[in-house]
C-alpha cells in the first residue's frame, strides 16, 4: 500500500473529476456532495502518508520509479521528503475547506467549477511528489488550466483579464524553464551516455559554471514568477482580486509556494556555484518585496486586494530564508509556506464571508462590525494577529526563523527585513480597526447576520494550525530538518571553492543520504551552515 499511496493520492481526485463531470449538470446537490467526499478522502489519504512518514530519514520516501516511455528516458518516478510532505497535507487540507466554502456561493456552472477544483489538486499534488524532471514539467502545465477557468469563468468583473495575465506570466516561465529542462537532458546525456530526466541521477552531473548561471536564470524566472517575487508580482493582485473566494484561497495557499519549492527542489541542488552566486541579488529582492508588498498593502482600499499585496510581502519573507542558505533560515521558509498557506487562506476566506454578506469589499464600507458579528470579528482578529507574527500564533514561528537566518548570512538583511514585521503590523491592524471597530455607520451593516455553521466548520480547523504551530511547532520542523539538511550539503559540497572566496568559513559537518556525517564542509564564522 505505502509504494502506491501517492499514485492514489495524486490521481484520486482526477477519478473524482471524471465522476462528477458523468454526474447530469442540474444535479447540484450531487455534483457537491461527490467532490467533498472525494476531498475528504484524499485528505485521509495525506494524513495516511503523514503518518506513516519516517521523519528521521533524510532520502526520498514512498519512492515509486517505473519506465514511462523508455526512448526517451522518461520515468514515473514519485517520491517525498519533509518539505514536500506539509505541502501535501496542507493542500489536500485547503481543497476540502475550499469545497465547503464554495456550497452556497457558486451557482453557475456548478459542475464546471468543482471538476475544475479537482483537477487542480491532482496538478498541485503532482508537483510536490514528482522526481522526474518531466513530469514535474506536466503537472506544473496541468494545475495551470483549472485556475485559468475558475478565474476567467467565476470570476470578478474584470476576471478575463485577470485570466489571461495570470496565464501570459505563468507560460512566459514555463516556456524558459522548458527550455532549460531540454539543455540540461541532453548534457546529462552527453555526459553519461543515457537519456533521463531523472531529478536525482541529474543531481549527480557536474555542470559547467557559466551553464549553471544561464540554467539557474531560466528556471528562477519561472519560479519567481510564481511566487512572485518583486518585480514580477503584477499578475498576482489582479489574479487574486478577480478570483471568487475558493480560487483565491488556493491561489495564495498552495500555488504560490510551487514556486518558491521549485527553489528547493530544482535550483538549489542542481546549480549551487549559481546559488551563492545569486544570493545576494535574490535576497535584495526579497528584502525589496517584504517592503514594497508592505507599502502598498497599507494604502489599499479594497481588504482582498491589500490581503494580496501583503503576499507578495509574506512571499519575500520565505524567499529570504531560503537564500540565507543556512538551516534556521530554510527551516523558516519552508515553515512559512505552511504558515502563510494558513492564515492567507483564512483571511481570503473571511474576505468571502463578508463579502457575500454585503456585496462590497471596500475598507470604507465597514464599520462597528463587531457589534453584530461578534463571532466573525473573533476568527477575524486570530487570523489578523496570526499574519502578522504574534507571539504563540504560526506566523511568528517562521518569521523568527526566517530572521534568525537572515542574520547570520548577512546583518543587514536581517535588519531591513525586521522592518517588514512592523509594517505588516501597521496595515494589518488599521485595516482591521477600520473595519471591525468603530460605530456602525453604514445601516445595511445592522442586518449583517453573523457566521454560519458551515462557516465556522471552514475556519476552525485552520485556527487549530494557528495555535498549534505557533505554540508546538517541533512535529513540523522535526520532518523539515533532515530534507533542508540534505539541500544544504547538496549546496555545500559542490560550491566549497567559491565560497571560501565569498566568506570566512570554519568547518561544519556533511550530512549523507541517511543522516550520517560524510565529511567537513564549510560555514561563515557565525556558524550558518552554507
Amino acid at each position: 500500500m505505502e509504494s502506491l499511496i501517492l499514485s492514489l493520492l495524486i490521481f484520486f481526485p482526477l477519478l473524482g473529476a471524471i465522476l462528477v463531470a458523468l454526474v447530469p449538470s442540474n444535479q447540484h446537490s450531487t455534483i457537491k456532495g461527490v467532490s467533498l467526499i472525494v476531498s475528504i478522502i484524499t485528505m485521509i489519504l495525506s494524513f495516511a502518508v503523514y503518518s506513516w512518514f519516517d521523519e528521521v530519514a533524510t532520502g526520498m520516501q514512498f519512492e515509486v520509479n517505473y519506465s514511462w516511455v523508455t526512448s526517451l528516458g522518461i520515468n514515473y518516478h514519485l517520491g517525498i521528503d519533509g518539505i514536500s510532505l506539509l505541502l501535501l497535507v496542507l493542500t489536500t487540507i485547503l481543497t476540502v475547506l475550499c469545497i465547503i466554502s464554495s456550497w452556497n456561493s457558486v451557482t453557475k456552472g456548478v459542475k464546471g467549477y468543482f471538476v475544475s477544483m479537482l483537477l487542480l489538486s491532482t496538478g498541485m499534488l503532482g508537483v510536490f511528489c514528482a522526481l522526474d524532471l518531466f513530469l514535474f514539467y506536466v503537472f506544473w502545465e496541468v494545475m495551470l488550466v483549472p485556475m485559468y477557468f475558475l478565474i476567467g469563468v467565476w470570476g470578478g468583473p474584470r476576471r478575463v483579464y485577470a485570466a489571461i495575465k495570470f496565464v501570459l506570466f505563468t507560460m512566459f516561465g514555463s516556456l524558459l524553464m522548458l527550455v532549460a529542462l531540454l539543455y540540461i537532458y541532453f548534457q546529462y546525456q552527453a555526459f553519461s551516455g543515457e537519456y533521463t530526466f531523472d531529478l536525482l541521477k541529474i543531481m549527480g552531473m557536474p555542470i559547467a559554471n557559466q551553464a549553471q548561471l544561464w540554467l539557474f536564470g531560466a528556471f528562477a524566472l519561472a519560479f519567481a514568477i510564481k511566487v512572485p517575487l518583486w518585480p514580477l508580482h503584477t499578475w498576482l493582485p489582479d489574479a487574486h482580486v478577480q478570483a471568487p473566494t475558493a480560487g483565491s484561497v488556493i491561489l495564495a495557499g498552495v500555488l504560490l509556494k510551487m514556486g518558491t519549492y521549485g527553489f528547493i527542489r530544482i535550483c538549489l541542488p542542481l546549480f549551487p556555484d549559481a546559488t551563492i552566486t545569486y544570493m545576494p541579488w535574490i535576497c535584495v529582492l526579497a528584502i525589496i518585496a517584504i517592503i514594497y508588498g508592505a507599502l502598498v498593502s497599507m494604502v489599499q482600499k479594497d481588504i482582498k486586494s491589500l490581503v494580496a499585496f501583503s503576499s507578495v510581502s509574506h512571499m519575500g519573507f520565505v524567499m529570504l530564508g531560503l537564500f540565507a542558505l543556512n538551516m534556521q533560515g530554510m527551516q523558516g521558509a519552508v515553515l512559512q509556506m505552511i504558515n502563510h498557506g494558513v492564515s492567507t487562506g483564512a483571511l481570503f476566506l473571511i474576505v468571502g464571508m463578508i463579502y457575500e454578506r454585503r456585496h462590497t469589499r471596500m475598507i470604507a464600507d465597514f464599520g462597528g462590525i463587531a457589534k453584530v458579528m461578534p463571532v466573525f470579528s473573533a476568527f477575524f482578529m486570530i487570523v489578523t494577529l496570526s499574519s502578522i507574527g504574534l507571539p504563540f500564533t504560526n506566523g511568528f514561528v517562521g518569521e523568527f526563523l526566517i530572521l534568525l537566518g537572515a542574520f547570520k548570512a548577512n546583518y543587514i538583511y536581517g535588519v531591513v527585513a525586521a522592518s517588514g514585521v512592523i509594517l505588516a503590523a501597521c496595515y494589518m491592524l488599521w485595516m482591521y480597526q477600520r473595519v471591525i471597530f468603530g460605530r456602525v455607520t453604514h445601516e445595511e451593516n445592522k442586518k449583517l447576520t453573523d457566521l454560519t455553521g458551515r462557516e465556522k466548520l471552514v475556519l476552525i480547523p485552520l485556527v487549530i494550525l494557528i495555535f498549534w504551530i505557533g505554540i508546538y511547532p517541533k512535529p513540523f520542523l522535526r520532518r523539515i530538518e533532515p530534507a533542508v539538511k540534505v539541500v544544504l550539503s547538496q549546496v555545500s559540497r559542490a560550491s566549497t571553492v567559491q565560497l571560501n572566496e565569498k566568506f570566512e568559513l570554519e568547518p561544519v559537518p556533511v550530512y549523507g543520504e541517511t543522516g550520517e556525517v560524510l565529511e567537513k564542509t564549510l560555514t561563515d564564522n557565525t556558524g550558518a551552515n552554507r
